[in-house]
């Protein structure tokens, strides 16, 4: 990617934990913004909790700072620094929190009390935070404290169950600029938060680093019976137990394969059990965890990628799941569901198959179809791969956030 050509202050990154093995989308945005010449400074609300670190964190530059209450001492003490300061605009921005009647609001002031005094001391010209919850309440405030702008990336569950529509209101309203990661996305945001801020909501799709993933087309086939993978958060709405329920048939149908699922979450002991039940051991394998160089090789060793995402009783959905632009990036066919934004990722048929929510049959017709037609399967990855080189990339998406960093949102 090229350098930029219009030289920017230093942008800082409010993130909830640096590293995170579930946010891979932040860490591509973060070397893809480096690479374009941005000098960049990481603030992670929380502590990493000693998950498995993707290799290429270690190509940020970025120098991190960590504000969880671990360092109390040091919120405190900035506290009362800014108090004795700045004491109009401490007091106002403290009210402001304490209104909105939750304690964790007021939490996530001091803690921005704490990056305020660090900007003031070593400033930068921009903040940018990922998700609409804590990152952004600390950009908010410390915006508030210091005068620095800001912008947010709005995802999935920090806008549909995690925030107050009133504080999310105000975050839109206080910010430069608003980002979201898909158009149902932003029609939301638009309609049923804040319809006065519309012109300053911006939907940029994540986007992706081709050099991470190895395009393999036309497949071949591997020894063996075929691999249906999946990668996600063992969590509600990403519909692994109406996966599990697909596997169950094809198994009843006499369907040869194998099912492998990526990641972690507090659904696993609940998910195996349901394995158990259905008498899949043969046939389903949890992974656990993997860092991103692992999680390549599976796209890779696949026939078939599957997320058969859901909309939850309380509200949360996806976005449009960063595994699912990967697995189409890497020769994978995706079958997936018509849920939030994913359809302005798949053309059902076309680059991809969209099978209904909460339908495990529905579900394991789509994947048997696929199974018994390894041309369909190359045709549609052939065709998923080229959507994602023309929308998807990291450098178009980066040059989205840049034009918004430097030109502020239109008012």
């Amino acid at each position: 990617m090229a350098a930029h050509t219009n030289s920017i202050p230093t942008v800082g990154y409010v993130v909830s934990t640096w590293p995170r093995l579930s946010q891979t989308f932040v860490l591509t945005e973060v070397v893809a913004l480096e690479r374009c010449g941005v000098p960049l400074r990481i603030f992670s609300v929380k502590d990493p909790g000693g998950e498995p670190v993707h290799a290429k964190v270690a190509q940020v530059r970025a120098e991190v700072t960590y504000l969880s209450f671990r360092r109390w001492k040091h919120i405190v003490r900035a506290n009362l620094q800014l108090a004795r300061e700045v004491p109009g605009r401490y007091a106002r921005t403290l009210l402001r929190a304490v209104t909105y009647g939750r304690f964790g609001v007021v939490r996530r002031f001091f803690q921005a009390g704490y990056l305020a005094q660090l900007l003031r001391c070593a400033p930068v010209g921009h903040l940018h935070a990922h998700f609409a919850t804590a990152p952004t309440l600390l950009a908010m405030f410390a915006s508030e404290l210091t005068g620095i702008p800001y912008t947010f990336t709005a995802h999935a569950r920090d806008i549909y169950v995690d925030t107050q529509h009133k504080l999310l209101r105000r975050e839109i309203e206080a910010a430069h600029a608003v980002v979201t990661v898909s158009e149902y996305n932003r029609k939301y945001l638009e309609i049923q938060i804040s319809p006065s801020s519309s012109r300053k909501v911006h939907c940029i799709y994540n986007g992706l680093d081709l050099a991470d993933f190895t395009f393999r087309w036309p497949r071949m086939a591997d020894p063996g019976p075929p691999v249906i993978l999946s990668v996600a958060r063992l969590i509600p709405k990403k519909g692994i137990g109406d996966l599990i329920e697909a596997a169950a048939i094809l198994k009843q149908q006499g369907r040869a394969c194998k099912l492998e699922i990526i990641g972690s979450g507090p659904l696993r002991s609940e998910l195996e059990n349901r394995v158990a039940q259905l008498s899949l051991g043969d046939c389903v394998e949890f992974k656990g965890p993997q860092p991103q160089e692992s999680v390549s090789s599976a796209y890779q060793r696949a026939s078939i990628f599957a997320l058969p995402c859901v909309v939850t009783e309380d509200g949360d959905r996806d976005g449009i799941p960063t595994v699912v632009l990967e697995a189409m990036a890497s020769g994978l066919p995706v079958v997936s569901t018509p849920v939030s934004g994913i359809p302005e990722l798949i053309d059902s048929s076309r680059d991809g198959v969209l099978a209904p929510p909460n339908n495990p049959a529905k579900l394991a017709e789509a994947l048997d179809q696929l199974l018994a037609d390894p041309p369909l399967r190359d045709r549609l990855a052939r065709a998923a791969r080229e959507k994602i080189e023309s929308q998807f990339l990291v450098e178009r998406s980066s040059r989205q956030l840049l034009k918004l960093f430097d030109n502020g949102a239109a008012q």
